[in-house]
């Protein structure tokens, strides 16, 4: 072993880099910048946890996840390695004895939710430590939520490049799961990186498996299908508070051991559902989002989706709390065409609210997220192929998923599609939420399906949304042209 393993092995008792990490480590040992983009399960924590043990200096962590944080507290200090982090949630205590171990320099690694970096007396303890060569790095966890571009923009994020000020010579290291190029070149303008190391590994996860299917009327026997040929824990989304409580009550009343995990729960409720998630043997946790990706367990054998995620981006990171060990695991989607609807018309009712230009761009952005999303779970594309795609990657069919293992039946819609695109060229913008409605006086079929089918349309640039603060359809010039000469349309339903 050479002394960069040695020191592996001595600190995490692990005898090889995983993929991509040795570079990183390289480069913030040597003062360099660096942007990590590693798969989820790749092992980021370690590309800054290691430098701040070889250094025996402070590495600050700049965090969005407090549940995350708190994990990863733990985890060090059960290694006997100096840890705290700092957050709105800690009570008095901690916060006091955090800060008083960072003032005496007993700490390697300390965690900050990144308004905590506002305050005049953090930003002042690390001008002192940079001032004197105590500073190893800073790290900027989920480096992609400072770009607008990214799934999960967050306006605290773009007030870290200020915090470059204060330490001009300490190396600044940013990591991501999933960052397209422009989202990585948005971290590297923002965070004003220095001729940075840019370590892009791929996102293709071998051991995941992806299956997207339409949600039935009553989703629960799937779900316990899904939960009863998994291994190991199990993790479920919902979208809302109100259906996270809703489903561990049902799962419960068929004695499935569900535990809601939300940001309405007591702090104590909430630990108590984190440790239990994590301690038990096969538990199943049944959380929102924001919650769910601070989890972080190795043997997740299920993530399963309830609702339509609401970008590509987004799901391959929370599908990624799945199989981190390596071992095969299920990831699965229950979608409605209503989700998209209804994601939609929160999207355009913010917008509406908007009171800034950078705003209602934002807002865009989301809703051209989650129609590649909808495209990713309506199309017929390899699902993990799609999913990189739309994070600039390109591979081949997976060969494991729904869509590689089972080809859809196809249909020619050309009858449907002309009746839909007549309605369309009679009127003068309609509202996606009552075409279904208005086509089935005109021809039989559910509501549902309308609306399914003016989304292919979309996607194939027949028809087109606007983003006028109401979900309106229009007719396009190609779709005019389809009118007066029509051809076969075979679409997978």
């Amino acid at each position: 072993m050479d002394p960069l393993e040695q020191s592996l092995h001595r600190h995490f008792g692990w005898s090889a880099f995983r993929p991509g990490q040795r570079p990183v480590v390289e480069a913030v040992l040597s003062g360099r910048d660096a942007l990590a983009v590693l798969p989820t399960g790749g092992g980021k924590s370690l590309c800054y946890q290691l430098p701040a043990l070889i250094r025996e200096g402070l590495v600050v962590v700049i965090s969005p996840l407090v549940a995350l944080m708190e994990d990863q507290v733990l985890q060090l200090q059960r290694r006997g390695i100096a840890a705290a982090c700092l957050h709105s949630g800690l009570d008095p205590q901690r916060r006091q004895q955090a800060r008083m171990d960072l003032q005496e320099d007993r700490l390697r690694l300390l965690y900050v939710a990144p308004e905590r970096l506002q305050g005049e007396a953090t930003r002042g303890v690390l001008e002192d430590h940079a001032r004197s060569g105590r500073l190893v790095a800073l790290a900027v966890d989920e480096a992609h939520c400072i770009s607008a571009w990214g799934h999960d923009f967050r306006p605290d994020y773009r007030r870290l490049g200020r915090i470059r000020g204060l330490c001009p010579g300490v190396p600044m290291l940013a990591l991501s799961a999933t960052a397209a190029p422009r989202v990585r070149a948005d971290i590297i303008r923002l965070l004003d990186l220095r001729a940075p190391l840019v370590q892009v590994s791929s996102a293709r996860r071998t051991n995941l498996t992806y299956a997207m299917r339409r949600r039935p009327r009553d989703p629960m026997p799937a779900v316990l299908e899904a939960l009863e040929t998994s291994r190991g824990a199990s993790l479920i989304y919902a979208r809302t508070r109100r259906s996270v409580e809703r489903w561990a009550e049902r799962l419960q009343d068929v004695n499935v051991p569900a535990t809601p995990y939300h940001a309405g729960l007591e702090p104590a409720e909430r630990q108590a559902a984190l440790n239990k998630f994590l301690e038990e043997e096969r538990p199943v946790l049944v959380a929102t989002v924001a919650f769910g990706m601070g989890v972080d367990r190795s043997d997740v054998g299920l993530v399963l989706h309830l609702d339509l995620p609401a970008t590509p981006e987004g799901y391959l990171q929370e599908s990624g709390r799945a199989g981190r060990d390596g071992c095969p695991a299920s990831c699965l989607v229950l979608f409605s065409p209503g989700d998209r609807t209804s994601l939609g018309w929160a999207m355009q009712s913010a917008s509406r609210r908007c009171e800034s230009t950078d705003e209602r761009h934002r807002l865009d952005l989301s809703q051209q997220q989650l129609r590649r999303m909808e495209a990713v779970a309506e199309g017929e594309m390899c699902r993990e192929q799609a999913l990189l795609l739309a994070v600039g990657e390109l591979v081949g069919p997976c060969g494991r998923c729904d869509r590689c293992l089972t080809s859809p039946k196809r249909r020619d819609w050309s009858a449907q599609v002309h009746t839909l695109l007549s309605h369309l060229a009679d009127q003068d913008g309609t509202d996606i939420r009552r075409l279904g409605e208005q086509l089935q006086l005109m021809e039989p079929g559910r509501s549902e399906r309308w609306t399914w089918l003016a989304r292919r349309l979309v996607q194939d640039e027949l028809i087109r949304e606007s983003n006028d603060g109401v979900q309106r359809l229009y007719l396009r010039d190609s779709g005019r042209r389809y009118l007066d000469d029509p051809w076969p349309l075979d679409y997978a339903a």
